[in-house]
């Protein structure tokens, strides 16, 4: 079974790219009001009224991603992001299975990983069929369609992540994650 809409993309990105964007993440303050620490550019999110908001700007994209976005763009995954949250995960944090705003972003969203791998659940409201993607370092994690608007996402809080040969272990996971900001 596969999620309509759902293009996982594995090494998108090599090894040394990734730990370049990694280091460069480290540089930058993060925010740590959640239970797990974030960044925001170009637009932020608040968390709790669950829309952008402009009460609180975001600095602009960081100049260390701007390779990232020229290359979404002219391979065609998206129209040029204009927002990036970065969220870390600690081995046991995960993050519940949600759709991301609908009417505040565009069409794509698009992730990153980097650090450890994990899984991500992707899971249909209605029917409950249920599809589980392995999001290791430098994939590239494209959401459209059904699996943007309809199928919940999410990452179960564990320190070890099943597979054909036992359990992994989970590291630290640092995902960018691009959208642009719907109009209005």
């Amino acid at each position: 079974m596969t999620v309509p809409g759902l293009r996982y993309i594995p090494d998108w990105l090599p090894a040394a790219e990734t730990a370049r964007l990694l280091a460069a993440v480290d540089t930058a303050e993060w925010d740590d009001t959640l239970r797990r620490r974030v960044q925001h550019y170009g637009h932020r999110y608040d968390y709790g009224s669950r829309r952008v908001t402009t009460t609180r700007p975001a600095p602009p994209m960081p100049e260390w991603v701007t390779g990232v976005l020229d290359r979404l763009v002219s391979e065609g995954h998206m129209a040029r992001p204009d927002q990036l949250i970065v969220n870390e995960y600690a081995p046991g944090q995960g993050i519940s299975a949600h759709v991301d705003h609908v009417s505040g972003f565009g069409p794509v969203v698009a992730s990153i990983s980097t650090g450890s791998r994990c899984d991500m659940d992707f899971t249909h409201p209605g029917t409950g069929a249920k599809q589980t993607v392995t999001l290791d370092p430098g994939g590239l994690c494209l959401m459209t369609g059904e699996a943007r608007y309809t199928w919940r996402h999410g990452i179960a809080a564990r320190r070890t992540d099943p597979s054909r040969h036992g359990r992994i272990p989970r590291g630290r996971r640092v995902s960018l994650t691009f959208r642009t900001v719907a109009a209005g």
